[in-house]
């Protein structure tokens, strides 16, 4: 009878070219690598002193401490960027609301630019002095028309600015002549109106065209 190491044949071992025998064999060989490497890797570990450790641990703080100063920057960036935005959208929505309050406070101004020099025709036109009863008709409708305009400028706040005898301002006043100052006409007033200026509320749509005593 066959003893059992007898009775197995060559075929029965596993071959180098068997797939199962060359993995298994790269298994060992990777592992004896792997083995390798954990050991040297122990090794220099070991042989670190205190000294090279905390080295290390400084080369890795002063790594993380400029990486955080960068972002830290980038941080700092963005907030002036958005800060910035946000004073400029803040000066626009200001800076809107006050021309709309101007234009709606002065929304009149074209309208009575346009006026004046209709009213000033029609003025002009009753310093005509009326001979006949004709004239005097027309001369009464001119009146009445100057009079409708007149209430329609001052409905929108535009208001005649020059009177004689008052005091000479060129915020209001245009001196185109002077005069000699009188008892009646002290210096640096008007002392007479050779056109009526209009305002605005507070601002001039047309300075008044005066002589001023002096």
């Amino acid at each position: 009878m066959l003893t059992k190491k007898e009775s197995q044949r060559p075929e029965d071992f596993p071959s180098e070219k068997d797939a199962k025998f060359a993995e298994k064999a790269a298994q060992a060989k990777h592992s004896k690598k792997a083995k390798s490497a954990t050991e040297s890797t122990k090794e220099q570990v070991e042989e670190l002193n205190q000294e090279d450790l905390d080295e290390i641990v400084a080369e890795g703080q002063t790594e993380l401490e400029k990486q955080l100063a960068t972002a830290q920057a980038k941080a700092d960036e963005f907030e002036d960027k958005y800060l910035r935005a946000e004073a400029e959208i803040q000066n626009m929505h200001t800076r809107h609301q006050k021309e709309r309050a101007s234009h709606e406070k002065y929304a009149s101004q074209k309208l009575g630019t346009a006026i004046l020099p209709v009213v000033d025709n029609l003025q002009r036109a009753l310093a005509v002095p009326a001979d006949d009863e004709a004239a005097q008709q027309l001369h009464k409708g001119v009146e009445m028309v100057l009079e409708h305009l007149q209430q329609a400028l001052t409905e929108n706040n535009i208001t005649p600015v020059g009177k004689v005898g008052d005091q000479f301002d060129p915020q209001f006043h245009q001196a185109v002549q002077t005069a000699p100052a009188d008892a009646d006409h002290p210096a640096d007033t008007i002392y007479q109106v050779l056109q009526t200026g209009y305002c605005l509320k507070d601002r001039t749509i047309r300075p008044a065209m005066v002589v001023v005593a002096k």
